[in-house]
């Protein structure tokens, strides 16, 4: 008796198959007919997104592993900075790194689009005339003409969009990635306008270098202050020319700033309108719209099947 049953099994897979099968060729309209409302649905979908362009520019630590100036001076001054009661940061890609976070930053970026005036272009942008090169802004957020923004903020917002808000959006658009091999940095930001991208991430990097070297010359500053405060307290005359010699190179790491435009970042490829949009992926978007419908079609007709039918009684049905 076992072994009958055994014999069987095969057989009942075999006819389980056939009816599933006979189950989908019977549905096949339903099917056929869901997947192409998927398809014609995501055509019109993928049409309606517009196109949005990455530019990216590719830099390099302005100073690493300590050949620079600035770092075999600060390898010099260690000791004698010391003495003198100041820290010197070691040049070891630290100026570089600390700018690939504070490029990063809520405090950055908002200043980045406070001071540029993007703040419309950022949140209220929905597309872009190639011919005419304008914007088109969402009319239920933002009025182009009067130029005021005109939304209906949400619980704790302002009509304005927040800082934080803005934040969001443009850390959306922005992209800082590190190759881990070459230790090139890589600076994209994305837009609907290839030139307003391109426009963005070049003066992104020109701001990030000019606040880093900025904040060198507030700390040299500070720190000549400091020691020429020491010198007046101090009477003694090897001190005096401790903090003389610190502030020698204090001086020098000011020069040096203030002839460095790229004082963070050097640019090695500049970047360059792009040609080619960066999304949507409007072919992408297609294939997988109608393989969603496919599925969701094949498990509509054997739900409907297998649900109407008793358990015992399984026969396909024509839809």
């Amino acid at each position: 008796m076992q072994n009958e049953m055994h014999l069987n099994q095969p057989i009942d897979d075999e006819i389980d198959l056939r009816e599933l099968g006979s189950v989908l060729w019977a549905g096949k309209k339903i099917i056929l007919t869901v997947t192409s409302l998927f398809a014609v649905i995501a055509v019109i979908v993928v049409l309606l997104i517009p196109n949005q362009y990455q530019a990216t520019a590719v830099v390099s630590p302005a100073q690493s592993g300590g050949t620079s100036m600035l770092g075999a001076m600060s390898s010099q001054l260690g000791g004698l900075a010391s003495l003198a009661g100041i820290k010197v940061p070691s040049d070891e890609g630290g100026e570089a790194q600390a700018a690939m976070e504070i490029m990063q930053s809520w405090s950055f970026i908002e200043e980045f689009i406070k001071t540029n005036n993007l703040a419309a272009e950022i949140f209220a942008a929905d597309g872009w005339d190639r011919e005419t090169n304008k914007f088109s802004y969402d009319s239920s957020l933002y009025d182009s003409q009067q130029k005021q923004w005109v939304r209906n903020p949400p619980a704790g917002k302002t009509i304005e969009p927040t800082s934080w808000e803005l934040y969001e959006e443009f850390s959306e658009r922005l992209t800082v990635t590190t190759d881990k091999t070459t230790g090139m940095i890589s600076v994209s930001i994305e837009h609907y306008s290839p030139i307003l991208a391109q426009q963005w991430v070049n003066l992104y990097i020109t701001t990030i270098n000019n606040y880093m070297r900025s904040r060198k010359l507030q700390q040299a500053n500070s720190n000549i202050e400091y020691l020429e405060a020491q010198i007046e307290k101090t009477a003694i005359a090897g001190m005096k020319e401790v903090f003389y010699q610190v502030i020698e190179e204090q001086i020098k790491n000011k020069m040096l700033a203030e002839a460095s435009p790229e004082y963070a970042f050097v640019t090695v490829n500049p970047a360059m309108v792009p040609e080619e949009k960066s999304t949507p992926k409007r072919a992408l978007i297609c294939v997988l719209a109608v393989l969603l419908g496919a599925m969701l079609s094949i498990f509509a007709v054997l739900g409907m099947h297998y649900g109407r039918q008793p358990k015992s009684n399984k026969t396909p049905n024509e839809y």
